[in-house]
């Protein structure tokens, strides 16, 4: 009975839409694989092969070679590790005033606050590169460290979503034992958080070492580049001229952290957007 429940033509139905759906996801993925182990001239060989013939494993040693990925990876991780220390550090405690302390207009700055999540990124390219500009910061990696690692609206909303199913309990016997709110907040809430810290920290990660348009616009020195740009420069404007392989073998190198830590850390991620949804 419960076999015939479980395995009823809606649930089949559904199964198979997910996966359909998993796979057009997966194909492309699994195409960049198989693109960066082919020779130049087999990438457009048409009907297409999937399994590459000869596979050509000397994508994966010229890429270094032909685009400062070292210099690029080391900028990316630089930037990528302080953001995520000190974006996670100012959202949870902003999370925390917001969710348990009551004071003066707290609700009228918090609206302030989501209001700027309605104006697009691109509005503000010219502001903040004059901004930028006149405090001396560009070719610097600080435009794309201090905006998000002081102020992330979206992290802040997530966080205090999940913070407000927290009983407020905990914090009056915090009190009462002689805690001070930041004792409390860093000994009693932020471990209590860890699923949703995990996840914004998947999300900003992944958002960080993405990025295009900021080191693109902000940087220019070979320096200064990060991985992204240095993928980037490995495509001419000539398709003819584009080593495809050699672009699928620097783009994998680049996917891998995001899809290992996306792998390791999807328990917290699942758990957090569950427990945000239902009491937030």
């Amino acid at each position: 009975m419960n076999l015939k429940k479980k395995w009823s033509p809606g649930t089949i139905f559904a199964f198979t839409i997910v996966f359909l759906g998993a796979c057009t996801m997966i194909l492309p993925f699994v195409w960049m694989i198989s693109t960066s182990l082919k020779e130049a001239n087999l990438v457009y060989k048409i009907p297409p092969e999937w399994l590459p013939n000869p596979v050509d494993w000397k994508n994966y040693i010229e890429i270094w070679k032909a685009a400062d990925l070292v210099t690029g990876i080391f900028n990316s991780c630089l930037i990528t590790a302080v953001v995520l220390t000190c974006s996670t550090l100012t959202s949870t405690m902003s999370a925390f005033a917001f969710s348990k302390l009551r004071f003066p207009g707290s609700s009228v700055i918090f609206l302030m606050l989501m209001s700027t999540m309605m104006v697009p990124g691109v509005v503000l390219l010219v502001p903040s590169f004059i901004l930028y500009s006149k405090l001396g910061w560009i070719d610097t990696l600080l435009p794309l460290i201090v905006p998000v690692s002081l102020c992330n609206i979206s992290n802040i909303f997530f966080m205090r979503q999940f913070m407000t199913g927290l009983p407020k309990g905990y914090l009056d016997a915090a009190l009462i034992d002689g805690c001070s709110y930041f004792k409390a907040y860093w000994r009693i809430f932020l471990p209590m958080c860890k699923p949703a810290i995990v996840t914004n920290g998947i999300m900003l990660f992944m958002g960080t070492w993405n990025d295009y348009m900021g080191p693109m616009i902000y940087t220019h020195s070979p320096e200064k580049r990060t991985i992204q740009l240095a993928i980037a420069l490995l495509s001419s404007h000539y398709e003819q001229q584009t080593d495809i392989p050699l672009v699928m073998a620097a783009s994998l190198i680049a996917l891998l952290p995001v899809l290992i830590l996306f792998i390791t850390c999807q328990k917290y991620f699942v758990d957090s957007l569950a427990l945000t949804g239902i009491k937030g």
